[in-house]
């Protein structure tokens, strides 16, 4: 999963979401710094994406991706549950989609001097930038994936990820919609058995 995806699953809980979200810019012996509920949010994390790779219908996504995208299909997988998430948010979310982006890029930046120094150098440009939007419709996708090509040495076809799921949408929502209630009970029940 994504950005948008992982700040979700945190629920309200800002230690939590502190440790879900700086997971992916955190080196392994920056980890020793981290306790509590922090440290249960860098685990929530690795377990959302565990869950996430070995899902029946990521392994489907994957596998309708793997022809434009080869080894990189697993990365546009993540964004496309991203997207679906926007689009979907009312079905999962009583608060609306642009006040729980604000509410969660108030917390990130109060709580920067926490974040990995990778992440802390980041984060203003990356909330300026709103982006938890980057993947939230067609347009923001199109422009997030050009950026990610343009960035990478080697042939992604990122962009090209917009391509699939026009050309594929309705069966990539049903994926979706199967994947993520699933997604929900087991961050719950990751988060509870701490």
């Amino acid at each position: 999963m994504n950005y948008l995806a992982h700040c979700y699953l945190s629920g309200k809980d800002e230690d939590l979401l502190i440790g879900n979200f700086m997971t992916d810019f955190l080196r392994k012996k920056e980890e020793a710094n981290y306790k509590g509920r922090v440290l249960e949010g860098i685990q929530l994390h690795r377990a959302i994406d565990t869950f996430t790779d070995q899902h029946p219908a990521s392994l489907e996504l994957r596998a309708s991706l793997r022809k434009r995208h080869g080894k990189y299909a697993s990365v546009v997988v993540d964004l496309i549950w991203d997207y679906f998430l926007s689009k979907n948010w009312s079905l999962y979310s009583d608060e609306s989609l642009a006040a729980f982006n604000k509410r969660m890029y108030e917390i990130l930046l109060r709580r920067q001097a926490e974040l990995p120094a990778k992440l802390q150098r980041r984060i203003e440009g990356m909330v300026k930038g709103d982006f938890l939007m980057a993947y939230a419709n067609k347009t923001n996708m199109q422009r997030s994936l050009e950026w990610m090509d343009r960035r990478v040495n080697f042939p992604s076809s990122f962009g090209d990820a917009v391509l699939d799921l026009e050309e594929n949408v309705h069966y990539y929502e049903q994926l979706f919609s199967r994947f993520f209630p699933e997604l929900v009970d087991h961050s719950l029940i990751s988060t509870r058995t701490k």
